[in-house]
């Protein structure tokens, strides 16, 4: 039995994802001028919608644009893609470029039909490996641009990142900035240091995870001390345990850093605490209406 075409939202349409085209004079194609959230499904429920829609709606603001959209349309968008998806955990993605021109031209920003795209993936679950072992990550020096806190989807330096953690063997790359830790290349990162959580404050140079809130309610929950600080190169490579968190990952722990191990060099007690309190969160929202 064949398997049926993946299907995703342009424009207004929903076609197979295969058959999907664009202008090649897309602002987005051409400049990446556009902004994109990500965000999982657990049991066909979208996690933490409100807060993605809302962090997309700012991201657009920042580019001088309005979100083509509304929260309604959206909704209906989602829930479309979720049940041709079949249901149960998915990711959704879903990206808003400026749109296209007749021309290629910097400016002046045109105002223009912008060119709207989504479409869900299957949900891949975190390997009893990585549980157990938790994930080799390196170092190296955040070169992305001044504006991390815009979700844009010029992601090249984020993708070349990533490459230094693949020709490394490592599954991530955890940036430095000006002696100072700031994101990984896809994820956000949080310090254990004397028993409390410590995770950088978001400021241009930080991507306002929406994950990274619900690792602050949990832990919160769980009573474990956590707060933005600014957290410095040394806290990283002397911190008792180290988290990636994001949409894709819910949290997971680096156990060895730059090829040394991160405390014991086994997933940590704290982690163990909030991974637990995560996976107890989804069951308890499993089934409920959004």
């Amino acid at each position: 039995m064949s398997t049926p075409p993946r299907i995703c939202y342009l424009n207004g349409q929903y076609v197979p994802l295969g058959e999907a085209r664009i202008s090649p004079l897309d602002r987005g194609f051409l400049f990446g001028d556009g902004a994109y959230e990500v965000m999982p499904v657990y049991g066909g429920r979208p996690f933490r919608m409100q807060a993605h829609c809302a962090r997309l709606t700012r991201s657009l603001t920042e580019l001088r644009m309005r979100d083509p959209l509304s929260a309604g349309q959206w909704r209906s968008v989602f829930a479309t893609l979720i049940e041709r998806g079949g249901g149960g955990d998915q990711v959704l993605y879903w990206q808003v470029t400026r749109g296209s021109e007749p021309e290629r031209r910097h400016a002046p920003l045109p105002e223009i039909a912008r060119t709207v795209f989504a479409f869900s993936t299957p949900w891949s679950a975190v390997t009893r490996e990585t549980l157990a072992q938790g994930l080799t990550c390196i170092t190296a020096t955040d070169t992305r641009w001044a504006r991390c806190d815009i979700k844009s989807i010029a992601l090249l330096a984020n993708v070349l990142l990533r490459q230094q953690a693949v020709d490394a063997a490592a599954a991530e790359t955890i940036l430095l900035r000006d002696g100072r830790l700031t994101d990984a290349s896809a994820a956000a990162v949080h310090v254990v240091s004397s028993g409390e959580i410590l995770t950088p404050p978001n400021s241009n140079a930080i991507l306002p995870s929406t994950t990274r809130t619900v690792i602050e309610e949990l832990a919160a929950r769980s009573g474990i001390p956590c707060r933005a600080a600014p957290v410095s190169e040394a806290q990283l490579r002397s911190a008792e345990e180290i988290w990636l968190s994001a949409a894709t990952r819910e949290v997971q722990p680096v156990t060895r850093l730059d090829d040394r191990a991160v405390g014991t060099g086994r997933p940590g007690p704290l982690w163990q605490r909030v991974h637990a309190a995560f996976q107890d969160w989804k069951r308890e929202l499993h089934g409920q209406p959004w």
